[in-house]
């Protein structure tokens, strides 16, 4: 090799060098200054769990918060007497008629003993911890109507939410063999058709609808497209941040399961 060819590659070999230090040290002129903190923490990350095993849902307060709720649903257990003909098991959505939906809730469902355990945030792998720990213990409901699934669209995978959603029909069936599953479909959220969330649903519904045995033990019912205008769009008429019902669209839910829910509790 001539010596002018190895001083060219000797060169070459120093401007890298240089190249990757200066690279490693932050330049004062390109570092930005910290951002402002937000006014609202944004929401962190759902953490990983499997959909289909039970778990206490822990957080910042370790836990606390559901552990406590779980503990109410107890003691709302208790005050029935073991009477209960309609169960509601579900997250925010379900909890909801406690709030937005409640006078909906007590003209529809009030003269039918209701227990309402759902509870805000809550995914499928909660449901089933709390079903599993006492919250159905000593009654047997005519029907129990379920919905779940949607916080886990940020943690699983469609097949995973499947067969949690599965897994808590299998637990609500085992615990309370002598009440019938009302299972609905998770509820669009979003608001245009597009988003893809919306395309996941559809195909998380078309899964558990095979769950269905007509009716014998559990029956699906999909009510999601009477939350939506004639473009599949979510309106805040009906859902304000396009996933909570409001007081309109509970009075949808309730119309849209009234005739099914009568059926199952005969």
């Amino acid at each position: 090799m001539s010596d002018r060819l190895l001083r060219i590659l000797g060169r070459s070999v120093v401007a890298a060098l240089l190249a990757m230090n200066f690279a490693a040290v932050p330049s004062f002129a390109q570092t930005k200054a910290p951002a402002k903190p937000e006014a609202k923490p944004a929401a962190a990350p759902a953490v990983k769990e499997a959909a289909d095993k039970p778990a206490i849902k822990m957080g910042k307060d370790e836990g606390k918060g559901f552990l406590a709720r779980h503990e109410g649903f107890l003691a709302d257990l208790k005050a029935t007497n073991g009477k209960v003909d309609v169960l509601f098991v579900g997250d925010s959505i379900t909890d909801g008629w406690r709030r937005g939906g409640k006078k909906v809730f007590d003209a529809n469902y009030g003269s039918q003993a209701p227990l309402n355990i759902g509870i805000g945030g809550d995914r499928t792998q909660h449901v089933i911890w709390r079903l599993q720990n006492g919250e159905v213990e000593g009654i047997s409901p005519k029907v129990a109507m379920l919905m779940i699934g949607t916080n886990n669209l940020s943690a699983n995978t469609d097949e995973e939410i499947v067969a949690g959603i599965t897994k808590c029909v299998t637990t609500l069936r085992e615990k309370l063999p002598k009440t019938k599953v009302l299972l609905l479909g998770v509820f669009p959220r979003s608001a245009k058709p597009t988003d893809a969330a919306r395309a996941r649903i559809k195909t998380i519904n078309a899964a558990i609808a095979k769950l269905d045995d007509a009716g014998k033990t559990v029956k699906y019912l999909d009510i999601g497209e009477k939350f939506l205008d004639k473009e599949g769009n979510l309106t805040k008429e009906i859902m304000p941040d396009a996933l909570h019902p409001n007081e309109k669209g509970y009075e949808i839910w309730a119309e849209a399961v009234k005739s099914t829910l009568a059926d199952l509790m005969k």
